[in-house]
């Protein structure tokens, strides 16, 4: 049984509003053309899509299984003809290129004068976010792509190539003692507190960056949280605690009050793109080749 369009839009947008009135205002139609529609798309399947009283509209157990199945595959189909329509009419619009670190901003900013001229009719904005919201602009649309650190795992985004692969050093206070130190070892994250990056960063990204013990076992002491990374290194200067970073601090982020010890059996820190899967436009995969034509996978932007 082959569906119309209308009857898919309209059956979505009353699933979302659960509420005839709203969704004829959405959809530009009358109320009484969404009730006919639903109806007759009600009698097609043979059960009721949806209950109805006067205080109240809800999906029935058998709508609920038409949008589960529905929903999704007609943002596919939407996106995968957004898609096909942007490579038709060539690189348009307009792209925003989010970055986290002053180190990605530089490839954000080069690879967005790259893209410009070789897409002229596609304006590139670049803005900075911050750690404790990094993915809040690219899951609300605010953002297309960021450049931000590995690994991505939430469900709907899609993790890119890496751009560039940077070692790990530890911020310290400049008198610390290990500021007089050549390297130190993930050991040597036991004998003082970490600062730790926001809750609001899922889980998983936090695990990378932080552990909860050395390799021996020993439990490694957590420091005051610090939401952005300038205040990561207000918090080192002042003894705080220390932090384990990427190299590029070192160049990016010199202070005299801070020092960066190379972390010698620490492991590296990838950096690269990571996109809406449902929002893989072509300015989107165009602005990702550019990036990547233009750095250096293995080591840090110098």
């Amino acid at each position: 049984m082959a569906l119309e369009r209308s009857e898919i839009e309209t059956f979505l947008t009353l699933a979302q509003e659960l509420h005839f009135g709203r969704t004829a205002d959405r959809l530009l139609v009358s109320r009484a053309h969404v009730t006919q529609t639903i109806q007759k798309l009600e009698r097609r399947i043979g059960v009721p899509l949806f209950e109805r009283s006067t205080r109240q509209v809800r999906l029935t157990p058998i709508g609920v299984q038409l949008l589960d199945g529905l929903g999704p595959a007609y943002a596919q189909i939407q996106s995968t003809v957004a898609t096909v329509i942007e490579a038709a009419r060539g690189i348009t619009g307009s792209l925003t290129v989010g970055f986290l670190t002053a180190a990605t901003g530089q490839i954000a900013l080069a690879a967005a004068e790259r893209f410009r001229e070789r897409h002229p009719d596609c304006a590139v904005h670049v803005r900075e976010v911050q750690i404790g919201t990094a993915l809040d602009p690219l899951l609300d649309g605010q953002v297309d792509v960021m450049l931000i650190c590995f690994p991505i795992e939430e469900e709907g985004l899609t993790q890119g190539p890496v751009l560039f692969t940077e070692p790990m050093v530890l911020a310290v206070p400049a008198r610390h003692p290990f500021a007089r130190r050549t390297a130190v070892s993930v050991e040597d994250l036991a004998r003082d507190k970490v600062i730790q990056v926001p809750l609001s960063i899922p889980a998983y990204l936090r695990a990378a960056r932080h552990l909860h013990t050395t390799p021996s076992g020993k439990a490694i002491p957590e420091g005051p949280t610090a939401g952005t990374f300038q205040e990561v290194l207000t918090l080192v200067s002042a003894g705080k605690g220390v932090f384990p970073c990427g190299a590029a601090g070192v160049r990016y982020y010199a202070r005299p009050d801070v020092a960066y010890v190379p972390v010698h059996d620490g492991p590296a820190l990838e950096w690269g793109p990571a996109w809406r899967t449902n929002a893989a436009t072509s300015r989107v995969k165009a602005f990702v080749t550019t990036a990547l034509d233009l750095a250096d996978p293995v080591t840090s932007p110098r």
